[in-house]
């Protein structure tokens, strides 16, 4: 693991945009010798730094917040004011390496934590799919595939299926198997059009199963979902998630 004042870099590259959005000079013809014009001198361009350092400053405060590190603002702040004025280090380089080193111990013993944790949560829901999955493969109407993909057919379509390698326009509302919304197409109005071998394993296989027209609700093991990573923050890792998918059209 690389040592975290990384962070820092990471701040000052959040300006990078606006810095590369400078405009540069406009490069013309020069006007003949006899004719050239004497041209006024172009002003420098101008900064308001209080707002800029301000910026940068909160830039990395919510960098340190968002990782937990409790930095200490009056040593940070001496730091960056004796770098600017060029003056003699508080403490050694020794003493200021071997913090460091301490500093990368803690944040790797913290990042080792949470990926324990992490694991553990994913291998609890994990369970839960599982047995949630065994019994709801027994209703009467739902289809499990050679993947582990169940499905259950809510309206028949007449049209083509689509191949894996065409985009599909859909309506779709996906949830956890607590019932739980954390994406619905449905609800926000609007069908979404996106080609299938660039969505979850679950979805290109499942759809390809679908009529041009059908509705059909998805139970979808987390491997062939999300997987131990989960997805933003309301699809914990090893989720099984469901989906009611209706197929609008096959897009050329």
């Amino acid at each position: 693991m690389k040592t975290r004042t990384t962070l820092l870099c990471a701040a000052f590259a959040a300006i990078s945009p606006v810095i590369a959005q400078e405009a540069k000079p406009e490069v013309k013809p020069a006007a003949p010798a006899e004719v050239k014009a004497a041209q006024p001198a172009t002003a420098e361009p101008t900064a308001p730094m209080d707002k800029v350092s301000y910026f940068i400053g909160r830039n990395m405060g919510t960098q340190f917040k968002g990782q937990d590190i409790a930095i200490d603002i009056e040593n940070f702040t001496a730091g960056v004011k004796s770098a600017m004025n060029g003056e003699k280090p508080k403490f050694t380089e020794q003493e200021l390496m071997a913090a460091m080193q301490a500093f990368e111990g803690v944040m790797q013993a913290k990042a080792q934590k949470e990926q324990a944790a992490q694991m553990a949560e994913a291998a609890k829901a994990k369970e839960q799919g599982i047995k949630f999955l065994a019994e709801n493969g027994k209703k009467k109407g739902v289809t499990t595939t050679k993947s582990g993909l169940q499905y259950e057919v809510i309206k028949e379509g007449a049209g083509p299926k689509p191949a894996a390698t065409d985009q599909v326009q859909v309506h779709y509302h996906g949830t956890l198997i607590n019932g739980k919304v954390f994406d619905s197409s449905v609800e926000r109005g609007e069908p979404i059009t996106f080609p299938l071998q660039g969505v979850i394993k679950g979805w290109t296989e499942g759809v390809q199963l679908m009529p041009t027209g059908s509705k059909f609700r998805f139970f979808i093991p987390s491997e062939l979902a999300y997987g131990e990573e989960g997805a933003g923050d309301d699809i914990g890792p090893g989720a099984t998630l469901i989906f009611e998918v209706e197929l609008l059209g096959i897009v050329k």
